[in-house]
């Protein structure tokens, strides 16, 4: 799947010298990102894309269908037990219903539109075990918010995640398709839940609805599958695995996640005591914007109007509240039940179906000082607009009773018009692991919204030396000027999470870097910048023997060693030196593989499928 950067992957595809693609109905483009834009610019983007799904003739949905990966769920291409690859970060979604989703780049997208192929390096598997079930009030945004919280170092970077325990078979599918989704801000490349008799009846009430996208036969013959061979639809007893994380959900509480990181999470219960006020609401995106989700808003304004009869309920006085659905199917349905005009009557601002201020694209973007509470995935400085704003994140139900109150706080705040402290729950959330990671240190998670700011994202035609200006401007405006050609970029730890914007990788060798050595790196990182010719190598001991050598609690964000750096890709050996050539480090670094040398050597991953396609 790719949407809105189709624009980019096209001239992509044709300039490694492909003329079709391989597979005509591997493909799917959907638009979704930036349809708010209206420009001729944008509108001849669109129309680009849509004359090349035509031509080649490829799936394709436009603006206004909705967000692509609940389009791609609709209509049954995210299918149970098969492996479907976005060229969007939040692919790991698909794990919702069954499906292995992952992401991949805008040059892996182009390969694999030419060959039908790709690369791929197996990743660790962690278990994540969801014990009993969630007391009400409780959803799936809060499981996934409180994850990555509670498990905030690392756990599961780079892993597969496999949701197990009676807790995850008791979720509805809306809760699994958030969770899953959010996995990617987590750091895992995959979430995944098994295939059960939830997913068998929610797909079964989707091929019984008027004009279903959804094949009842094809249902059936899931279901029948699923019954007759259940051992392969479920992982093998003696599956071996990297750890075992477990959650307690009946001892989980709804929380919130910020400011500004999702790393950090809050109760609610103690968080509305702090009274923190607000400036916008949203209620968008593709973790929370289907019709269970407004639903369970469109509730909480539904209860509020109970309490309060003789006067209308509306979004307090100078909180602005955006909401949007997940597709044009989640309209029509929250239109059909009621719920989508009990938000519009409580002053909701209505979007389009798509991804507009999820991403800092469109209307209703956060300004200076602004502090906004979202039904998003991310709440990284910068990403939903200014980076002088800040961000919370929190389930439907929050955002809406929080745009009624004009603070962060709870349904139950909203319809008594004030806070009950004695009320307020102070359960102990029950979790555990094995094999656990280090804690981690400033600078680490450095992420791609840090290093390339989503707004730049589908400005497709920035030039190299634009991209090398705007380098690291959310995590540090000084670096462009810092940065020389062929320096060695080192970093800390889960370098480059975040979105698969390739960007992240392509600016930094604009900018004249060839090489990043980190602790440890986002794998989709790491197979965006492979893909482009720039190498990055993990390195925890040169990491740890740098910070111990510039440590000081006034280090700027970006410092200038002074040492010259010395690589033996071959031998796998690095060795730093001062000023004077005296050798001041020496240490090992991992060799690559077979398949990253020949993409690296060549170029990247472009001009790899172009010298094997000239040889055929």
């Amino acid at each position: 799947m790719t949407h809105d950067n189709t624009g980019a992957v096209i001239p992509k595809f044709r300039s490694i010298g492909a003329t079709r693609l391989a597979d005509a109905q591997q493909p799917v483009f959907a638009l979704d990102h930036d349809i708010q834009n209206t420009s001729a610019k944008n509108m001849a983007k669109y129309h680009g894309i849509e004359q090349f799904a035509q031509t080649h003739g490829s799936r394709f949905y436009p603006a206004g269908r909705g967000i692509a990966h609940q389009v791609l769920v609709e209509e049954g291409l995210a299918w149970p037990g098969s492996m479907v690859v976005g060229s969007d970060s939040h692919s790991n979604m698909y794990g919702g219903v069954g499906c292995l989703g992952t992401p991949v780049v805008r040059t892996d997208a182009a390969a694999i539109w030419a060959t039908a192929q790709t690369w791929w390096q197996a990743p660790p598997v962690a278990r994540v075990e969801l014990r009993g079930a969630l007391p009400p009030g409780v959803v799936g945004k809060d499981v996934i918010v409180a994850l990555c919280a509670l498990f905030s170092h690392d756990e599961v970077l780079n892993h597969a995640v496999e949701f197990v325990g009676a807790g995850a078979h008791a979720l509805p599918i809306e809760d699994r398709l958030a969770i899953s989704n959010m996995t990617t801000e987590w750091g895992a490349l995959a979430g995944l839940f098994a295939v059960d008799d939830v997913t068998l009846r929610w797909y079964e009430s989707c091929a019984a609805r008027p004009r279903a996208t959804v094949s009842a036969d094809a249902v059936a013959a899931l279901r029948a599958s699923v019954e007759a061979e259940p051992s392969r639809w479920i992982a093998d007893r003696d599956a071996a695995y990297a750890k075992h994380l477990w959650l307690d959900l009946e001892s989980l509480t709804p929380h919130v996640s910020g400011p500004d990181s999702v790393k950090v999470a809050t109760p609610l219960a103690a968080l509305e005591r702090r009274r923190v006020s607000i400036n916008k609401a949203y209620i968008v995106s593709c973790v929370n914007s289907r019709a269970k989700d407004l639903r369970e808003a469109a509730d909480v304004i539904r209860a509020v109007q109970n309490a309060r009869p003789n006067s209308p309920v509306r979004a307090a006085d100078g909180v602005a509240w955006y909401v949007a659905a997940a597709s044009s199917q989640v309209m029509a349905d929250a239109q059909a039940s009621g719920d989508w005009q009990v938000l519009v009557d409580a002053g909701a601002k209505t979007l389009p179906p798509g991804c507009g201020p999820c991403i800092g694209l469109g209307v209703g973007l956060l300004e200076d000082g602004e502090v906004g509470i979202s039904a998003t995935n991310r709440n990284y400085k910068g990403r939903m607009g200014s980076k002088k704003a800040h961000t919370y994140l929190s389930s439907p139900a929050v955002v809406a009773a929080s745009a009624i109150q004009g603070f962060i706080c709870s349904p139950a705040t909203a319809v008594s018009g004030a806070i009950d402290s004695a009320a307020a729950d102070t359960r102990s959330v029950r979790f555990g692991i094995e094999n656990a990671a280090p804690s981690p240190r400033a600078a680490d998670n450095l992420n791609t919204d840090g290093i390339y700011p989503g707004k730049y994202t589908y400005q497709d035609d920035i030039t190299r030396e634009q991209m090398k200006a705007i380098v690291m401007e959310n995590y540090d405006p000084e670096f462009s000027r810092l940065v020389q050609p062929d320096d060695v970029v080192v970093a800390g730890a889960n370098f480059g999470t975040g979105s698969s914007r390739e960007q992240a990788a392509t600016a930094l060798l604009a900018a004249g870097v060839r090489l990043v050595v980190c602790e440890s790196a986002s794998e989709t990182f790491k197979r965006n910048a492979v893909n482009n010719g720039l190498l990055v190598l993990e390195s925890p001991r040169l990491v740890q023997w740098l910070r111990k050598r510039f440590q000081s609690p006034d280090a700027a964000p970006t410092i200038v060693s002074g040492l010259d750096a010395h690589v033996g890709l071959v031998a796998g050996k690095i060795q730093l030196t001062d000023s004077s050539g005296t050798s001041v480090y020496d240490g090992d670094l991992p060799r690559i593989g077979k398949a990253a040398q020949e993409i690296i050597v060549a170029g990247g991953l472009e001009n790899w499928v172009r010298a094997r396609m000239a040889a055929q």
